[in-house]
């Protein structure tokens, strides 16, 4: 048996194939303040399609994440929100964005480096070490997190 914390059925890679959904976090997000219907998810998210948001509501359902509530009214109305284990996701995700806001620049300036040298045929620069980040947590991996 092995120990890789990477393989395809480990509960890390689980957590990350989650968030790695484009409108996976942003839904959860939107939703942590109650139920909402479809078009009132669309008018606050800004840029997913009906087809977009009907497609991930139904992968976050199906992974118990969001529950969907279907009423027996004329006309027919449904609105979603976050189950339990739903809510569960919701301090990761404040991690992520906290992460995003205190480095965002750093990668959008990174990109720009590279998107110019690339534009000017030069090879794009080796990148740069983060600097130090004021957050107690362990990285990702040390014994500190198992």
């Amino acid at each position: 048996m092995t120990t890789d914390a990477y393989l395809a059925d480990c509960r890390a890679r689980l957590a990350f194939d989650l968030l790695s959904h484009t409108w996976n976090a942003v839904l959860i997000w939107v939703l942590r303040s109650g139920p909402q219907r479809p078009g009132e998810l669309r008018e606050r998210i800004g840029g997913i399609s009906p087809k977009v948001l009907t497609e991930t509501l139904r992968r976050l359902e199906f992974n118990g994440l969001v529950a969907r509530n279907a009423y027996a009214e004329a006309p027919p109305r449904v609105e979603y929100e976050l189950t339990a284990l739903g809510r569960t996701l919701l301090g990761p995700i404040d991690a992520f964005g906290a992460w995003a806001f205190e480095y965002g620049d750093e990668v959008m300036a990174a990109q720009e480096r590279n998107e110019h040298a690339a534009a000017l045929g030069e090879p794009t620069r080796a990148p740069r070490e983060p600097r130090a980040s004021r957050s107690s947590h362990p990285p990702l991996g040390s014994s500190k997190a198992e």
